[in-house]
């Protein structure tokens, strides 16, 4: 044996040993990230989710041809969330397991809201903030309730929600009401739960845009 296959051994051991401890040290790591990932919640499912559907097929009357934009839905902040509201006694808010909104309810409701619009023969004379037309008037909506109550004689979906009309050119109120639907759930299961509100949202959709249309 020469001294270079000597040389040529050493130095096999030595990256052999390298990458042992390197292998040691990632495989660490990863436990490592993954305990963090589970306390973290990481490690869960991502939850089931659901959307808010815009009714379609129906007639909405129209006072005149005024441009009408339809401003981003407030709510306090119980229901500025995606999380689904549960009220299992009067006054007292938790929330449904395991069922969640596609996006935040006010943000959701805004979108459905003006795609109900579209769908009705109100459709060219609506936008949204930041579209570029001359609105004369702005749609504010703010949401008062909108989650499922269980201390009745059975579950049942709750929506209501505060509109008000306002002129662009004199910011003045010309028009005001508060639409309230509600739609029995079959159950507390978030397939159940989300369609009673999705029903109950529909009407309120079609109440608003029918109001609407008659004032603008």
């Amino acid at each position: 044996m020469t001294a270079s296959d000597v040389t040529l051994t050493d130095v096999t051991g030595t990256e052999r040993r390298h990458r042992l401890a390197g292998t040691a040290a990632i495989l660490a790591l990863a436990l490592g990230l993954g305990g963090c990932a589970s306390l973290l919640g990481g490690g869960d499912k991502a939850l089931p989710t659901f959307d808010l559907t815009a009714p379609a097929g129906f007639s909405a009357p129209r006072a005149g041809s005024a441009q009408l934009v339809v401003a981003g839905s407030t709510a306090l902040q119980v229901l500025d969330t995606e999380r689904i509201v549960v009220e299992p006694q009067p006054g007292q808010i938790t929330y449904l397991g395991k069922a969640q909104w596609a996006d935040r309810l006010p943000a959701l409701f805004q979108a459905r809201l003006i795609q109900s619009f579209e769908n009705s023969s109100r459709g060219r004379a609506v936008g949204r903030p930041g579209d570029a037309i001359n609105a004369d008037y702005t749609l504010l909506t703010d949401i008062r309730a909108f989650g499922l109550q269980t201390f009745g004689e059975g579950p049942e979906a709750v929506v209501e929600v505060s509109a008000r009309i306002v002129s662009a050119s004199t910011g003045r109120i010309v028009a005001a009401k508060v639409f309230t639907a509600r739609a029995p759930a079959a159950g507390t299961s978030g397939p159940d739960a989300t369609g009673a509100l999705d029903a109950a949202s529909d009407q309120v959709f079609v109440d608003i845009v029918t109001w609407t249309g008659g004032r603008v």
